[in-house]
């Protein structure tokens, strides 16, 4: 299967880009506070709706999305486009923006900025007891590099089944952090290590990410910067 996942900074609040988002995207774009998460969000839509544009074959313009939460209803769900053969997932850290599209099957992205620490609790939380040995003997800074291919793995696979934290992440186990990304064992019946791929991403630098997505098919994976 091959995916394309496009990267962005974050955009201005130009006219151009505000008019892309319908009444709905509107009030969550003006909802928050700080600047930078506003540019967040403007930027994570546009790119999601010029992506969607351009596997459908429609104008930019034209697109709209359903982001109605499934739980609750309230619209801060997954990003979808009524009736298309195709899935989103839009992930965000610092100043990089991430979206990735599937044919209809389910994908994560996930991206998390390199420069934070990782803690005994933190590891202690996330990972499995077979992860965390991996981790012994490293220094701060390499425990904190290896942590974060960790995390951002697992936080692809939970966004890919929906049901993000509600899966404990450290009921899942991946391949050792220098190794290419493998899920290979989860208490979770969401995820089964036969039917899950996953790909650790370049990203940027000062950017660890991951993809992943629900399919029994091998990943090729372009990753590409947007400039609009």
């Amino acid at each position: 299967m091959e995916i394309v996942v496009r990267w962005s900074s974050p955009l201005p609040a130009e006219e151009r880009f505000l008019r892309l988002l319908d009444d709905v995207e509107q009030g969550r774009f003006e909802a928050y506070r700080q600047d930078a998460d506003k540019r967040r969000f403007l930027t994570g839509r546009v790119l999601a709706k010029t992506v969607a544009a351009e596997r459908l074959g429609l104008p930019v313009d034209s697109v709209k999305f359903d982001a109605t939460c499934e739980d609750c209803g309230k619209p801060h769900g997954r990003p979808r486009v009524p009736g298309a053969d195709l899935t989103l997932s839009i992930s965000h850290s610092g100043e990089l923006i991430g979206v990735a599209a599937t044919p209809s099957v389910p994908v994560g992205l996930d991206v998390e900025t390199a420069t934070r620490k990782a803690d005994d609790g933190l590891i202690e939380y996330a990972l499995s007891p077979a992860e965390a040995a991996h981790l012994t003997g490293l220094t701060d800074a390499e425990k904190a590099s290896a942590f974060f291919v960790y995390w951002t793995r697992k936080e692809a696979v939970m966004k890919a089944t929906g049901k993000g934290l509600r899966i404990p992440l450290k009921s899942i186990t991946f391949s050792r952090f220098d190794e290419p990304a493998r899920l290979v064992e989860s208490g979770d019946p969401a995820l089964d290590p036969a039917t899950t791929r996953s790909v650790d991403l370049k990203a940027a630098d000062g950017y660890r990410a991951a993809i992943a997505v629900l399919t029994t098919d091998e990943l090729s994976v372009t990753e590409e910067v947007w400039a609009p």
